[in-house]
Parts: C-alpha cells; structure tokens; sequence
C-alpha cells in the first residue's frame, strides 16, 4: 500500500513534519490515568495543595472588578504588571532584569518554539545535555536541527566534555546556535549543575561565542536552602532564560516567558505575535493577582516539603527493592529521578510487561535524539502520595527481577547484550485496560 494510500495528503506536508514524533509521555496518558494503575510517568504539579478556595474567589473578583479588560485582547509581549512581577520572582535567582526585556509565552513549551524559530534554520547543530527534555527534542525537530548530545555526571553537565564537543565541531566547520540545558533540578535527569561548573559551561560560551538556552522550571522547588542563582544572573548578554509558572502555581494556567537581551526580545514578540496574537489576558491577570496578593512563596514551601517526601518515599523504596545492577540519581529538587537498568535490560521492551503489572514510567528511548537511552527510564515522584509511590516502585522491581530471570533462560541476545524476544506469553500485549 502507497503512503498516499495510507495518507492522502503526505506529498503535501512541508519538510519539517517528518521529524515530528508522538511523545513517549502523551502516548501513556491513555493508560496511565487508569486508577488501577500506579503513574511514575507524568510529571503532573500536585495541584491538590494549592488553596482551590483563595484560587477561585481571586478569579471571580478578576472577573466582576476588572473583567473588562481581563476578557479582552491585550499585547503581544504581554501584561506590564505581570513582567514586573516575573522580574521579582526571577531575583529569587539572582537575575537582574527589566520588564521591558520579558516576553509572556503560553507556557514555556512556547518560548521554546518561538526561540526555536528565531535561531534555527534546518540543519543547523543544537547541543543538549543527555537525555534530554522530551519537549525540547520535540521542537528541534520540528524546526529540522541536529541534536548533538552532551552526556551529564553527577554534577551535571561535564564542562571538558562541552569543550571537546565545541572543538570537534569546529574542525569539521560547523556551529552550534546554542546550547539548551535545563541546569537546576534536570528533567529528566534530577542532577543539577554544580555551582562551580556554572562559571566554568558560561566561560566556553563566551570563548566559542555560543548562546545559552536555561530551561529553569524547577528551580524554586529545591529541598536544600536558598534557590541556586541561575545561568542568567551570571551573563545577561550570553543567556537566554525560560520560565514558567507551571510548577509554582498552575500548569492549566500556561503561563511562561522568556528573559532575553533587548534585540532578540524584539523578534521573539513578533514570532508570537504571528503564533497566537497575545498570550490569554485572563490567564496573565490571574496569575499576577495570585503573586499581588497570596503569600505565594510559602505555597511554593509548601510543594517543596511535598515533593521532598514523596523524594524520600522513592528513594527508599529503591534503596530497598531494586535488584543489584540498578543505579538512579538522587535529586535535590525539581520532580524525577533517573534509573539505569542493568545490563541486558531494555526498558521500551519491558514496558508492556510493566503495565500488565499495574505501573507506568516513560522510557528513555524518548529523551534522546538519537534512540539512545534503551536501559534508562524517568520516574516522577511528584504526584502520587508516598505509599502509592512504594507500591508502584515494588511492582516496578519485580517486573525488573522477571526480567533478570529471563536472562537466564536461553534467550538469544544482540550485538549490545539486550535479549532478543521470541513470540512468548510473557512477552503478550498488556491487557486493555479500557
């Protein structure tokens, strides 16, 4: 059968479609909202905290005082009082900034896509740490930009290893446009970039005269002391900055922006422009009136002792319960932790096996660009309480223990040790959960 057959319209897609993929989270979604199920996937906010009562009465005063203009359109760089208020939160950080240097995006996945097409043209080198944010994969392609992978240690990103990479690149004659890193509290990662490499990763980017893209979602929510100042406050010329208000508040809400020097400000504002016109007016007002007038900051301490536990819960649950030749990263913040099979393992394999036992994680395979990651797997601890989140790690070791077994057996493997699957009962489809 053709591919017109299949698709009648695919001689009429631009170019830039064929690197647009389903997302390996939104692909669990359908299965991992059923209750029986046990979600480490998604890294949802636990928006159940929040004061839903404060929340609601502060939307309806928005709209019986000021719904006039709250309903109505507004400008395509987005509120004055709501870029004040980001500026505050961003000295949280360190980050010196100007209102007139922010740009309101809906949600950071937007920010994203509009710095994504002021930059990149197709073919064009993007470096990223790996894995990676599934999101930030997702726009590189659709933009047709080469992922080049950085690999990450405890510390996060590995400085020699940026710089080998820059260099190599260099004689081959190519640059990379920027470097996109989510340095705090890393999705999917957990680990965070350590204070003394920060200096050291801005120093190469002034040398080889490379930009920097800061992803920095979580970095209020960290479970030791004070916010780490971000890559931004150290560079104001050389870093761009995403941020968002989907973990500190309201995800629904999608609420984001971007901090960037003067000249880029200017082209993002006119690519959003052509994107969405302005970013919701209703949603802006909401949430600077939230920032005005709730005691916000001890919300966000409040989702900082929640997820802290819920860290704890998962750490312990795998310190207890995982076979030997397992590894994970101990996040000081943020919402994931990052597990290594042993090896021989292949966790896109085993994922059917995982839901038959009622638990969903999302495969690394997805936080790559280039199908790597095949024995790594993101868990979330953010959303299920602590004993769901036990639960689910103890289904998730047995079904890694069955595995194991498995290699036991007369299983033939590949060139890279992973089992090479025959038609078996185990290997059956998980059950329709419909």
């Amino acid at each position: 059968m053709s591919a017109n057959t299949l698709d009648p319209y695919a001689d009429r897609y631009a170019q830039r479609t064929g690197g647009m993929t389903a997302s390996e989270i939104r692909a669990l979604f359908a299965v991992a909202n059923r209750p029986e199920v046990i979600s480490l996937a998604g890294g949802m906010p636990y928006t159940t905290a929040l004061p839903l009562d404060a929340v609601g009465a502060l939307m309806g005063q928005l709209v019986a005082h000021n719904g006039t203009a709250a309903l109505q359109y507004g400008s395509g760089q987005g509120d004055p009082r709501l870029r004040e208020r980001i500026c505050e939160v961003m000295a949280l950080e360190k980050i010196t900034s100007s209102p007139d240097d922010v740009v309101v995006t809906v949600g950071s996945q937007q920010a994203l896509d509009i710095v994504s097409r002021v930059f990149l043209d197709p073919g064009d080198v993007v470096l990223a740490e790996g894995p990676s944010y599934v999101g930030a994969l997702g726009t590189f392609a659709a933009a047709q930009a080469e992922v080049v992978h950085l690999p990450m240690d405890s510390d996060g990103l590995v400085p020699a290893v940026l710089e080998e990479t820059l260099q190599r690149l260099g004689r081959a004659g190519r640059r990379a446009k920027f470097l996109y890193t989510v340095p705090t509290f890393h999705n999917p990662a957990g680990v965070t970039l350590s204070l003394a490499r920060r200096p050291e990763v801005l120093a190469l980017a002034e040398r080889h005269d490379l930009l920097v893209l800061e992803d920095n979602p979580y970095g209020l929510l960290g479970f030791d002391g004070e916010p780490l100042p971000a890559l931004r406050s150290l560079s104001e010329s050389r870093v761009i900055y995403l941020g968002s208000f989907s973990k500190t508040f309201a995800p629904g809400l999608r609420v984001g922006w971007v901090l960037a020097p003067h000249a880029v400000r200017e082209k993002l504002v006119l690519v959003s422009e052509s994107q969405v016109l302005c970013p919701p007016t209703f949603n802006q007002l909401a949430v600077a009136e939230y920032l005005e007038t709730q005691p916000w900051l001890e919300q966000v301490k409040v989702f900082r002792e929640l997820y802290r536990e819920r860290r704890d819960a998962m750490l312990e649950a795998l310190s207890s319960l995982m076979p030997t030749g397992c590894t994970w990263t101990h996040p000081h913040g943020g919402f994931y932790v990052w597990l290594t099979l042993p090896e021989g393992v292949d966790g896109k394999v085993m994922q059917p096996r995982a839901i038959h036992a009622r638990v969903a994680y999302v495969p690394g395979t997805g936080f790559y660009a280039d199908n790597n990651g095949r024995r790594e797997m993101r868990l979330s601890y953010c959303y299920p309480e602590p004993d769901r989140i036990r639960e689910g790690i103890r289904r998730l070791a047995g079904v890694v223990e069955e595995e194991l077994d498995l290699q036991k057996t007369f299983l033939p493997r590949d060139r890279t040790g992973t089992i090479r699957r025959t038609a078996t009962s185990a290997d059956a489809p998980a059950p329709d959960l419909t």
